[in-house]
């Protein structure tokens, strides 16, 4: 329920869910998850701080491991998805003036992630070429979006058009050919696929 607030825009909503959640989590493994969605939900509400500390106690939990019988409902969350939520933490704290190198995070996404995971690595994909335009490195941002626009022509996601909505975001500042060309391709995806929502 928390995920679903997130992508809807209400992260007030997915803290709450999760403060619900956080005294239920015995398990490493949804301790883990709980902690890195803590932080995810921090930085989009501007919480440094509490981001930075909730990211670093899944950090802790994600390197222990998930231990033992883990639920099916949580095995998706590795150090791939934490990586992930690192990631978009780091870009929405750019986003209000906190730099951080989502970049890193995303790259590390992506060489985390198992076999199975294709919409999930689309996102990453869109992800990392969205963060060098926050990063101040535009034409290595259009050279990347090219890429990850091919990826997600493909995938029929809302997940990844949110995505997507994020890189169309994170572009506008540009005005260059080649940031011209990826905002031209993006819209028509957008078109083609739209939603209102940003991830």
């Amino acid at each position: 329920m928390s995920h679903q607030m997130i992508y809807l825009g209400h992260p007030e909503d997915a803290l709450g869910l999760l403060e619900v959640a956080a005294p239920k989590a015995t398990l490493p493994a949804t301790r883990a998850l709980i902690a890195s969605q803590n932080g995810r939900v921090h930085a989009a509400l501007g919480n440094e701080r509490d981001a930075e500390q909730h990211l670093g106690a899944a950090d802790e939990l994600v390197a222990d491991g998930p231990g033992n019988d883990v639920p099916e409902w949580v095995a998706y969350f590795d150090a791939a998805e934490h990586a992930g939520d690192h990631a978009v933490s780091a870009r929405d704290l750019t986003g209000i003036g906190r730099p951080r190198r989502a970049s890193d995070h995303f790259t590390d996404a992506l060489a985390l992630r198992r076999p199975g995971f294709d919409r999930v690595k689309v996102m990453d994909r869109v992800g990392l070429a969205a963060a060098p335009f926050t990063e101040n490195e535009p034409e290595q941002g259009a050279v990347a979006a090219h890429q990850a626009l091919d990826e997600a022509a493909h995938i029929d996601s809302t997940l990844v058009a949110s995505r997507r909505n994020t890189l169309l975001n994170a572009a506008r500042p540009y005005r260059t050919a080649a940031v011209g060309e990826v905002r031209t391709r993006a819209a028509d995806l957008a078109a083609a696929r739209p939603t209102t929502v940003a991830a």
